[in-house]
C-alpha cells in the first residue's frame, strides 16, 4: 500500500475507435498495463475484463496496451468491452516508469496512487476483489480462482528495450538533450544529408541520433549542460551533450568520452592556443598522448602500429576532438584553417605511452602526476609521424646519433632554436639504450648537445635558407658569433620522449612541433 498524496502524472490516450480518455477520470480508476505478447498479461486479461463488468459502475477500468496491433488483438481474444487505450507511443509508459507488465495502479479520483502489483499474484488480486466489493457496497465477482496461478513473474515493458528506453528518455520533458534537432526526409540518406551540411571530415560519421547521443552521455557522470570549454575561433559555447555528439560521429564508445572531454578542455586554454595551431598555413594538429589506467580500460593500442590505423579507441578520440573543432568552432578548411599543404592528421593522432614496457618515468609522471592517474596530454604539432631508421646500432650512443641526426631536419636543417618536438622511441630502439644504462633524461641532454651547430653553418646562403646575416648589424656576425654553438632546441625540456610501438623494428618516429 502506498502512502504518497501526490497524483500519477495525467494523460489523455485513444482506444481503437480514436475515443479520447483523460486520467485522472475523477473516480477510483484501475490502470492496467499489458502487452500481447505477454504470456502473464493473457492470463490476467479475463480477470481484468471481469472486475470491469462487476464494478465498472463505481470504478474506471482502463487497460493501457503498449502495441497497437496487440491491443487489437486482445480486445479479439478476450471480448474485452472495457476500453483499451493504445500507448504504443509509449510515453505514458515511459513516465509511469514501467519495467513489468502487467503493472496494476488503483487510484483515487484525483489520481492518487492507493495499490500497486507487477506481475500475478493471486493473493494480490483476491484482496483487490474485496477492496472493490466492499467500495462498491456489492458482493464479489465470481471468480474461479482455483484456475489461476498462485503467482507468475510479468514480461519486460517494451518502453525499456534498448534502443525505444534512449528514445523516450530523447523526447521526454526532462531530457538532458538540448541540442537543435535536424528532422530528414524518411527516404534521405543519412550519410550523405551529413555530407551536405558540411558536418564531416571528409569522411562519413556516425548520425548523431538522440538514442546514440544518451548512451554516449552514459560515459560520464557530469550534467549534459555543463560547459566543456568556449571554442575557437567562434567562441562558441561547447557543453558535454554537444562533446558527446561529435564523439558519437566519430564512431567512440562511451567509455571515451572523458577523454575526449579532457582534450578539449585542453585544447581551449590560452597556453595550446588551438586557434592559432588549427589556423596556422604550417598545417598544425593536436596530437593526443595518452597515460594511466584509462589505456588498458578502453583496450587502446600501444603496441603494433601504434600511429596508425586498425584500433578503434586510438582513432575515434583524436577524431571526436577534431570534429568539436569543427562543427562547433568552426575550424573548417578554407575558413580559419589555412594550412598549405594539410595533413593526414587532421583527421586524427592518438595514442596511449606503453609505460610498462619501459623503466623510464611515464610522460605524465613527469609532467607533475601520480602513476596511477589517467592523464591526456596535447601537443601542437605540424608534421609527422616521421620515422627514424637505424636497424645497424648496437649502443645507445649511436643509436642516439642517428635520433639526433634526423632531428636537425626538423623543418629544416638550419631552423633554430625550434619548440616542443615528441620523440616516440620504439621498444628495440629503448633496449639498446637502457642495455647501455641510458635513461630518458640522458638521451634527451644527448640530443640537445649532438644537434648543436656553429652559427657559421646555419646562415642562409644562395643553397638555402637560414639565418640572416644582416640581423647580426651591417657587417654580418663577428668571428666569435660564428663559432657560437646552437642547439636546434630552446631548451632540452622541449624534448618529449615517449615509448611505443611493436616490440621487433628498429624504427622510432618524431613529430615536429609548431612554431
Amino acid at each position: 500500500m502506498t502512502t504518497t498524496t501526490d497524483p500519477l502524472p495525467a494523460f489523455q490516450l485513444s482506444d481503437a475507435s480514436d475515443t479520447e480518455l483523460a486520467f485522472p477520470t475523477g473516480r477510483t480508476t484501475l490502470l492496467c498495463f499489458v502487452k500481447e505478447d505477454c504470456p502473464t498479461c493473457d492470463i490476467s486479461m479475463p480477470l481484468i475484463e471481469q472486475i470491469h463488468r462487476a464494478y465498472g459502475d463505481s470504478v474506471q477500468v482502463l487497460s493501457i496496451g503498449q502495441e497497437a496491433e496487440g491491443n487489437a488483438v486482445l480486445v479479439e481474444r478476450h471480448g474485452l468491452t472495457m476500453p483499451m487505450l493504445d500507448d504504443s507511443a509509449l510515453s505514458v509508459s515511459y513516465n509511469y516508469d514501467l519495467d513489468t507488465v502487467p503493472t496494476v495502479i488503483l487510484t483515487d479520483g484525483d489520481g492518487v496512487e492507493q495499490r500497486r502489483f507487477i506481475g500475478f499474484g493471486r493473493d494480490d488480486w483476491r484482496n483487490l476483489v474485496a477492496e472493490l466489493a466492499a467500495a462498491s457496497d456489492s458482493a464479489e465477482a465470481d471468480v474461479d480462482w482455483a484456475k489461476y496461478p498462485e503467482s507468475l513473474p510479468g514480461c519486460g515493458a517494451r518502453n525499456v528495450e534498448p534502443g525505444i528506453a534512449e528514445r523516450l528518455q530523447a523526447e521526454a520533458e526532462d531530457s538532458p538533450l538540448r541540442a537543435r534537432r535536424i528532422e530528414i526526409a524518411p527516404h534521405d540518406d543519412e550519410a550523405e544529408f551529413l555530407f551536405d551540411q558540411g558536418l564531416t571530415d571528409g569522411l562519413p560519421v556516425v548520425p548523431p541520433t538522440p538514442e546514440r547521443v544518451l548512451r554516449m552521455l552514459a560515459g560520464t557522470k557530469r550534467d549534459s549542460q555543463d560547459l566543456v570549454a568556449v571554442v575557437p575561433p567562434n567562441m562558441a559555447p561547447c557543453t558535454v551533450e554537444k562533446v558527446a555528439i561529435s564523439a558519437v560521429m566519430a564512431g567512440c564508445k562511451p567509455e571515451y568520452l572523458s577523454v575526449v572531454i579532457t582534450a578539449l578542455e585542453a585544447a581551449c586554454t590560452d597556453e595550446f592556443n588551438i586557434h592559432g595551431v588549427m589556423a596556422t598555413t604550417m598545417g598544425g594538429n593536436p596530437v593526443m598522448v595518452v597515460n594511466g589506467p584509462i589505456r588498458h580500460r578502453l583496450e587502446m593500442n600501444m603496441r603494433l602500429g601504434v600511429l596508425g590505423q586498425g584500433n578503434r579507441a586510438n582513432s575515434t578520440i583524436g577524431r571526436a576532438l577534431r570534429l568539436v573543432l569543427r562543427n562547433v568552432g568552426g575550424a573548417t578548411p578554407g575558413g580559419t584553417e589555412r594550412s598549405t599543404l594539410g595533413n593526414p592528421m587532421k583527421y586524427t593522432m592518438c595514442f596511449p605511452e606503453w609505460e610498462e614496457r619501459s623503466d623510464w618515468t611515464p610522460l605524465h609522471v613527469q609532467r607533475g602526476f601520480d602513476p596511477d592517474d589517467s592523464v591526456v596530454t596535447l601537443f601542437a604539432m605540424t608534421g609527422g609521424p616521421a620515422q627514424i631508421v637505424d636497424q645497424s646500432s648496437r649502443t645507445a650512443r649511436a643509436v642516439a646519433g642517428s635520433i639526433a641526426a634526423r632531428l636537425e631536419a626538423i623543418w629544416h636543417p638550419r631552423s633554430r632554436p625550434i619548440g616542443d618536438t615528441l620523440l616516440v622511441v620504439s621498444p628495440e630502439h629503448l633496449g639498446t639504450l637502457q642495455n647501455d644504462g641510458w635513461s630518458k633524461e640522458d638521451l634527451r641532454a644527448h640530443l640537445y648537445k649532438q644537434t648543436e651547430r656553429p652559427l657559421r653553418e646555419l646562415l642562409a646562403d644562395e643553397d638555402g635558407t637560414g639565418a640572416s646575416p644582416h640581423r647580426f648589424g651591417p657587417d654580418g656576425p663577428s668571428e666569435e658569433e660564428l663559432n657560437q654553438p646552437i642547439s636546434k632546441f630552446a631548451k632540452e625540456e622541449h624534448i618529449h620522449i615517449v615509448v611505443a610501438g611493436s616490440p621487433a623494428g628498429m624504427f622510432s618516429a618524431l613529430f615536429e612541433g609548431w612554431a
